[in-house]
């Protein structure tokens, strides 16, 4: 049988048509939302308003008509017993209630699609290349990046569940400016270092401001010393960078995030690809030249100035190469580009999207994500963070302090577009405030249950006859939730934002132990015991498989 919302969207179809304004079967698809509130169903559509404004009638009149014609056709179908009710609300929404036996048939389709439960049936699958992260290895990663590799990570994981090929990709900015500041300051750690051995050297001068100042370079230059007392500048660049970047792959890889592909700037350099993507936009006429620099016509595509490209010096701007570095994304076959950033980086949107274009590449085809800034907090009090001075919290230090569980979580525990506070204390909780806790908890409340129930005779057996037995009102709130796990993963799809997934596992461990709190789950009807056993297995199913789509465990005991 098909999905009901499904069929509805072929009804209201079919009704809008006999009552003058047709429209297709996928628009009326797209007319549906979940209401907020319980008390107006399941579904709601607002076709009515849509039809009504090019019809020039009242809305309400019009959904009044549509709902009589899509319940005497309903009516007369297979479909019929699958829903309660169908009314009009308001200005002219219609909102369709699900039978009791419609609501609980969620459980047979997660048996029988398993793991795959929340996948949809069909998609047009893309190519996608997400670059997250990315930052450049002068430093350990911070609790900033942290939220950025939370994000990217769990986004990748949804969109490969959902049916599209994803690779994962961090960009090194392994060369540069910034790595000559690097290779300069850790020379200047070094020279310390070895005036610890030789008190004869002469003392370093004041550090520059622009250095380094971080103890970690010092770390790093005691190991040099060790093996390469007398390493030159170009040494302690190249250790220092490849150290600190090995750093960095170790706290990802213990964070969860494995990457699919490491993508040098300095091979890119060494390729020939930023030369041959500048002859490729002289050739397209998109270039010019003005007081000795070359300049990006990017003001024909849409941004608010021209940009250079090659300075008078004839060394390349920072943007020259981010632009190859993208131009070879497409090339490579990519259909989507999706990008996340830290929140400095809003202008660099304008200016990215206009250099492919300008390449004939479809700026629509690339999305940058803004990751907003985080603010941690402990025993209520804010943690200061100056990374001019040196002094930063790293990721790592998330790590050691709540666990990778609760790291991931609580960095999705907002919009990625919205600032976040980080309550360290909170995270540590075992308390149901600590809301990764309590979805964890309600996965392990279920696998005790099922225990004591096994323990006393009463063992988990799929029976869809018993599933009449779910009429209660803490039943079919879990029941309706379980169906919505599709929509929450679609929504998160579509919006690029793990952030729907996380409000939905909170709703349904809520759901589950008010449902608890109220129903005997072994009780003295074995029907009623099984039909509810069937109910906490499946729930279960759908919190592993939510919690994995972040990245999060689900343990069986807390």
């Amino acid at each position: 049988m098909r999905p009901l919302k499904d069929a509805l969207a072929s009804y209201l179809a079919g009704a809008l048509e006999r009552a003058g304004h047709p429209v297709s079967a996928a628009d009326a698809l797209a007319s549906f939302e979940t209401p907020r509130d319980a008390k107006f169903g399941d579904l709601a559509t607002n076709a009515a308003f849509r039809a009504a404004k090019a019809a020039k009638t009242a809305p309400r009149a019009l959904a009044d008509k549509v709902a009589a014609e899509l319940l005497a056709s309903l009516g007369a179908s297979p479909d019929a017993p699958r829903v309660a009710k169908v009314t009009v609300e308001g200005a002219g929404f219609i909102n369709f209630t699900f039978s009791d036996t419609e609501a609980a048939s969620v459980l047979a389709r997660i048996r029988a699609e398993g793991a795959a439960y929340g996948k949809p049936k069909t998609l047009e699958a893309k190519n996608i290349l997400l670059e997250f992260v990315s930052a450049n290895p002068t430093g350990p990663l911070t609790v900033a990046h942290g939220r950025q590799a939370a994000l990217g990570d769990s986004l990748g994981r949804i969109l490969a569940f959902r049916g599209h090929q994803v690779t994962k990709e961090y960009y090194n900015n392994d060369e540069g400016v910034q790595i000559n500041t690097l290779g300069l300051s850790c020379e200047y750690r070094l020279n310390e270092v070895r005036r610890e051995h030789d008190s004869k050297l002469p003392a370093n001068p004041p550090m520059p401001e622009n250095y380094y100042q971080g103890d970690y370079l010092t770390d790093i230059a005691r190991e040099l010393h060790k093996k390469s007392p007398n390493a030159d500048l170009a040494e302690c660049r190249c250790y220092a960078r490849d150290t600190i970047m090995e750093g960095i792959r170790k706290d990802l890889l213990d964070f969860g995030v494995a990457f699919d592909s490491f993508y040098s700037q300095e091979e890119l350099g060494k390729s020939g690809r930023v030369e041959k993507t500048l002859e490729e936009l002289k050739g397209k006429g998109k270039v010019y030249e003005n007081d000795g620099a070359v300049w990006l016509k990017s003001t024909d595509y849409g941004d608010d100035k021209d940009r250079v490209l090659v300075k008078s010096d004839k060394n390349y701007t920072y943007l020259t190469p981010d632009i190859a570095y993208h131009h070879h994304k497409f090339e490579r076959g990519f259909e989507l580009l999706i990008n996340i950033l830290g929140p400095d980086h809003h202008g660099y949107i304008a200016r990215l999207k206009a250099s492919q274009a300008a390449l004939g590449h479809d700026p629509e085809r690339i999305n940058v994500l803004i990751a907003q800034l985080v603010t941690l907090y402990e025993d209520g009090k804010q943690v200061r963070m100056s990374t001019r001075a040196g002094e930063f919290v790293t990721l790592r230090e998330i790590l050691d302090e709540v666990g990778r569980d609760a790291g991931r979580f609580f960095y999705l525990m907002r919009k990625f577009d919205a600032h976040l506070d980080f309550d360290l204390a909170l995270a540590k909780s075992q308390t149901p405030d600590n809301p990764v806790f309590y979805i964890q908890y309600a996965h392990a409340r279920v696998e005790s249950i099922k225990n004591q129930c096994a323990e006393r005779g009463a063992r988990l057996e799929w029976d869809d006859a018993v599933l009449a037995k779910l009429t209660s009102p803490g039943e079919l709130r879990v029941l309706r939730h379980l169906a919505r796990y599709e929509e929450a993963l679609e929504g998160a799809e579509t919006t690029l934002e793990p952030f729907r997934l996380v409000s939905y596992l909170v709703d349904l461990a809520a759901e589950f132990h008010r449902f608890y709190a109220e129903n005997r789950v072994l009780g003295d009807d074995p029907e009623q015991t099984r039909a509810r056993l069937m109910l906490c297995d499946a729930l279960q199913a759908v919190i592993r498989s939510g919690l994995g789509l972040l990245g999060v465990s689900a343990p069986l005991k807390m």
